[in-house]
């Protein structure tokens, strides 16, 4: 069994925002806090493709009341790709977006995604999606970093949804971190 790389060995865990049109940021902000699986899995990555909207994005969401990451993360794999979460390692980063609230009493909504190296068994089942996600045509596949980044960097070129922009950074970070050679070989 490999251990995932403790985050020490981790250069700078990113840390990105975006503003979605015109926010108010430094007013009462809602944050909904979310956590995301980064798997690797020799040149590949677990990702979720839209049948829908054709972006490519990290397995997750949201941490319900109660739950810590780890629960979080493990609830989220199994339901959208069918995998069970064996290991939680670094931290990679995280990132900020910001909208307007639609919430009375707040000048702004920040989803707040945390993103952590995670291992997976090798048996993966049929995922659970939740009725937004079959909506969407959610199905998680393995895809190489660049195809996944070039995926993404098209859709952008289009209407497509607000995520598709984060997760499209997030991307791109993996790959200066592969072309470094820091993410292939773990640290």
């Amino acid at each position: 069994m490999t251990t995932l790389s403790p985050a020490s060995c981790w250069p700078n865990p990113f840390d990105l925002s975006f503003v979605h049109g015109e926010v108010i940021t430094d007013g009462r902000t809602l944050e909904r806090l979310t956590v995301r699986a980064v798997v690797p899995r020799g040149d590949e990555l677990l990702l979720v493709h839209s049948r829908v909207n054709g972006d490519l994005m990290f397995p997750g969401g949201g941490v319900e009341a109660g739950e810590n990451h780890h629960v979080a993360l493990a609830r989220e794999l199994l339901e959208e790709c069918g995998a069970e979460l064996v290991e939680v390692g670094a931290l990679l980063g995280e990132t900020r977006e910001y909208r307007a609230a639609r919430e009375s009493g707040f000048d702004a909504y920040c989803i707040r995604s945390l993103y952590y190296l995670c291992r997976i068994g090798d048996q993966l089942v049929a995922p659970q999606p939740q009725p937004y996600e079959i909506r969407l045509g959610f199905v998680p596949g393995w895809f190489a970093l660049d195809e996944a980044l070039q995926t993404n960097k098209t859709q952008l070129a289009g209407p497509c949804p607000q995520w598709t922009a984060r997760e499209t950074r997030v991307l791109a970070q993996l790959q200066r971190w592969q072309q470094q050679g820091i993410f292939d070989n773990g640290c």
